[in-house]
C-alpha cells in the first residue's frame, strides 16, 4: 500500500469519526443535479520531501456519497488505483490526501464517483497551489 494512499485512508477514518451526524443525514431521496468543483488556494502548506505541498483536503457537499477517488499525474493516461479504497466520503465530510506520487509532479487529474452514478474528471489541477478542493451541487 502506498504512502499517501495510507496517508488518505488514516485521514478518512478520522473525517468519518468526525462528522458521523451529517452521514447519518444523507440520504438518496435527494434530486440528481449537476456536480461542480472549486478550488480554493492554500495557506499553510505542509512541505513534501521537495518543499511542495501536495496535501489537498477533498470536501464532498454535494447530497451524494463518493464511493471512489482517483488523483493521478496528468501525465499519465490511465488511472491510478481509487485511493479511498473500501472506504467511501460520505457527504458534508472532507478527508485530507497527499497527493504526491513521488515523481514531483504538481498537475494531477481528479475523478471522483458518486453513489447517483454521476461521474466528475478535473483535468490538470495543481495540488500544490490549492489547499482545498469542493466537490458542491
Amino acid at each position: 500500500m502506498s504512502v499517501h494512499k495510507t496517508i488518505a485512508r488514516a485521514a478518512l477514518i478520522l473525517a468519518a469519526l468526525a462528522s458521523t451526524a451529517a452521514a447519518a443525514s444523507a440520504t438518496s431521496a435527494t434530486p440528481e443535479r449537476a456536480v461542480a468543483v472549486t478550488a480554493v488556494t492554500a495557506s499553510a502548506p505542509i512541505q513534501s520531501r521537495d518543499g511542495r505541498n501536495r496535501r489537498v483536503r477533498i470536501h464532498n457537499n454535494t447530497g451524494w456519497t463518493m464511493l471512489r477517488f482517483y488523483a493521478s499525474n496528468s501525465s499519465r493516461t490511465d488511472w491510478e488505483e481509487d485511493i479511498l479504497g473500501d472506504d467511501v466520503l460520505a457527504n458534508n465530510a472532507s478527508i485530507v490526501m497527499n497527493i504526491d506520487d513521488g515523481t514531483g509532479a504538481c498537475i494531477f487529474d481528479f475523478k471522483a464517483e458518486f453513489t447517483n452514478g454521476q461521474s466528475l474528471i478535473r483535468n490538470n489541477v495543481n495540488v500544490c497551489e490549492i489547499a482545498d478542493y469542493y466537490y458542491t451541487r
